[in-house]
C-alpha cells in the first residue's frame, strides 16, 4: 500500500509512519519503539539520548549555510491511544497496526491508527535521515506517555536540549496555528462498595449503552457527544426510582481521555419487574434519541437478559452511594473563553468507570486554560466524594501553556503559510493538553513554541483516520519553515 504514495514530497515520512507502525506503541508500552529510535540515530552516527522515562532526542546539525541558525526541536510523542471495535481481533501488544490506503484516506483496521501522534515522529525522522533538506540544527524529541498524562514530558530534562525554538507537530486541523493550550489533571474518585449475598429468584439484566462516537476529551468535548457513563447514571437513577433492583456492578469506557462510548450496567430484578426495566428502557432511549439527534445517530439503549450466576451484589446504601456520584459528578463544559472566541475555556470528561472488588472508581479528565478553574473543578469533585463517604486522588497535573505575543516563530509560520497558500493561517487555541505547557514549565517559559499539524480526523477511536494530501502539504510546509529559519 505504501507504493501508491511514492509520488508523493512526504513519501519517506510515510514510510517511516508504516515502520512505526509495526512496532506496539500504547502508552505504558514504549521500551521497544523508544529503542527502535535509537537504533535510527546510531545507524545514521547522529547524536542521541534517552534517558530514564525512556524519551528520545537525537541532534543533527545544521545544513550547509545553517550552522550558526537557531536550534529548531522538532516535537511529538511516540505512545498512542489504543482502542479497538468490538468485535475486531487485535492485540495491541503485539500485532501491528494497518496500514490502509483508500483514496485520499490513511486508516487502519477496526482500531485507532495512531496518526496521533506518530505522524510528528515521522516527519522528524524523514528530516533527519535526508541530504537534501536545508535546515537549521534539528533536536527531534519524542517524548512517552503523553497519552496517560504527559508522564514523559514530566520527566524532560531540559538541559538534554540546546534548542529555545520549539515546533509541536500534534495538532489536527491543517491551516490552524495552535499558540496556547489548556492544563490539566486526572482524578480518580472512589465510591467503597459493601457487598451482600443474594438469596431470592432475580432476573439477571445487562443494561448496555451502544453506538456513541466518542472522541476525544478536550478536542471534541465542545461537540456534545453522548457520554455514556453520564447517560447512564441517569437512566439508572430514574429507573431506582419505580423499581427496587439490585447493582452487581457497572463499568464504562475505555480510556480518561477518551468521551466513552460504550457502558454496561448489571442488575438484578424481580420477574414481575422485568416489563417495568424494559418499558423504562424503551422511554430513555427516546429520550436520549431525541437529545443526541445528528450528534449520536447510532445511539442505542437495551436490556439484555443474561444467563450468570450472580452470587453477590451492592448493598443498598452502596448503590445509592454509586448511583449518586455517577448522577452528580461534573462532566461536559464547564465554562467557555471569552478572550478567543468559541474556545473551551474548562471542562472535565467522566472517561472510564470500573467496579472492583471493594469500591466503584471514576477516571475522569480534567482541563482549562485557568488555573484557577482547574482548581474549582477539583474542589467540586473533592467535595462530592466526601460528602458520599469517598475518597480521590489526583495525579498527572501539568501546566497551561500561555500565549506569548512575542513569538518569533509564530511569525516565521504565518509569513511562510501566506507565501505557499496565498491566505493567512489561523491563529488559535486549543482546549486539550500539549506537551508545550509543561516543556514551557521546564524551561521556565523561556522557549518560543508553535504547534500545528495535517488533518487527522476522529482520533482516540477506531474510525481515526488521515488525509493523504494534508500530510504532504503540512510536510512541505515544515521544510520551508525550517529553510526560513536562518
Amino acid at each position: 500500500m505504501i507504493n501508491k504514495l511514492r509520488d508523493l514530497k512526504s513519501y519517506e515520512a510515510f514510510n517511516f509512519f508504516r515502520e512505526m507502525n509495526e512496532i506496539p506503541r500504547g502508552s505504558g508500552n514504549e521500551k521497544a519503539i523508544s529503542d527502535w529510535l535509537v537504533k535510527f540515530a546510531k545507524d545514521r552516527n547522529l547524536e542521541v539520548i534517552q534517558d530514564n522515562a525512556l524519551n528520545v532526542i537525537i541532534k543533527k546539525p545544521g545544513t550547509a549555510g545553517y550552522e550558526n541558525a537557531p536550534t529548531v526541536i522538532l516535537q511529538g510523542h511516540m505512545d498512542m491511544v489504543c482502542e479497538k471495535n468490538q468485535g475486531t481481533v487485535h492485540d495491541f501488544e503485539k500485532d501491528p497496526i494497518a496500514f490502509i490506503v483508500d483514496g485520499d484516506t490513511l486508516k487502519a483496521n477496526g482500531t485507532t491508527l495512531g496518526a496521533d501522534n506518530g505522524i510528528a515522529v515521522a516527519f522528524g525522522l524523514a528530516i533527519l535521515d535526508s541530504n537534501d533538506i536545508p535546515h537549521p540544527p534539528v533536536e527531534l524529541l519524542v517524548t512517552t506517555e503523553e497519552e496517560t498524562g504527559m508522564g514523559g514530558a514530566m520527566n524532560l530534562d531540559p538541559a538534554n536540549l540546546n534548542g529555545k525554538m520549539l515546533i509541536n507537530i500534534d495538532s489536527e486541523e491543517e491551516g490552524t496555528l495552535l499558540v496556547s493550550c489548556s492544563g490539566g489533571i486526572r482524578s480518580k474518585m472512589s465510591v467503597p462498595v459493601q457487598y451482600e449475598d443474594i438469596s431470592e429468584n432475580y432476573s439477571t439484566l445487562a443494561i448496555r449503552i451502544r453506538g456513541l462516537r466518542g472522541g476525544h476529551s478536550g478536542m471534541e468535548i465542545n461537540k456534545e457527544r453522548g457520554n455514556s457513563n453520564k447517560l447512564m447514571g441517569r437512566f439508572l437513577m430514574d429507573l431506582n426510582s419505580i423499581v427496587d433492583f439490585k447493582l452487581a456492578s457497572i463499568n464504562g469506557g475505555a480510556k480518561m481521555n477518551a468521551i466513552p462510548r460504550e457502558a454496561d450496567a448489571i442488575i438484578l430484578v424481580r420477574e414481575e419487574d422485568v416489563n417495568k426495566v424494559q418499558d423504562k428502557v424503551c422511554e430513555w432511549g427516546k429520550i436520549f434519541a431525541n437529545e443526541l439527534q445528528g450528534i449520536d445517530p447510532d445511539l442505542s439503549l437495551k436490556a439484555e437478559n443474561i444467563n450468570e450466576n450472580v452470587t453477590r451484589v451492592f448493598s443498598d446504601d452502596s448503590k445509592t452511594k454509586v448511583l449518586r456520584m455517577l448522577f452528580l459528578m461534573p462532566n461536559g463544559i464547564k465554562s467557555m473563553s471569552m478572550a478567543i472566541k468559541d474556545l473551551v475555556q474548562s471542562s472535565t470528561n467522566i472517561g472510564v468507570v470500573t467496579t472492583t472488588n471493594d469500591s466503584v472508581v471514576f477516571d475522569s479528565a480534567v482541563r482549562s486554560s485557568v488555573k484557577s478553574l482547574k482548581k474549582a473543578i477539583c474542589d467540586e469533585m473533592i467535595v462530592l466524594t466526601e460528602i458520599l463517604d469517598g475518597s480521590i486522588e489526583f495525579e498527572s497535573d501539568y501546566p497551561e501553556w500561555q500565549y506569548n505575543p512575542n513569538s518569533e516563530i509564530r511569525n516565521v509560520f504565518e509569513k511562510v503559510y501566506e507565501e505557499m497558500f496565498g491566505n493567512k493561517p489561523h491563529i488559535s487555541a486549543i482546549h486539550a493538553g500539549l506537551e508545550c505547557g509543561l516543556i514551557s514549565d521546564k524551561f521556565n517559559g523561556n522557549i518560543d513554541q508553535i504547534s500545528f499539524g495535517p488533518n487527522i480526523y476522529d482520533v482516540h477511536t477506531p474510525d481515526e483516520h488521515i488525509s493523504i494530501s494534508s500530510v504532504d502539504r503540512m510536510y512541505s510546509y515544515l521544510l520551508a519553515v525550517l529553510k526560513d529559519i536562518k
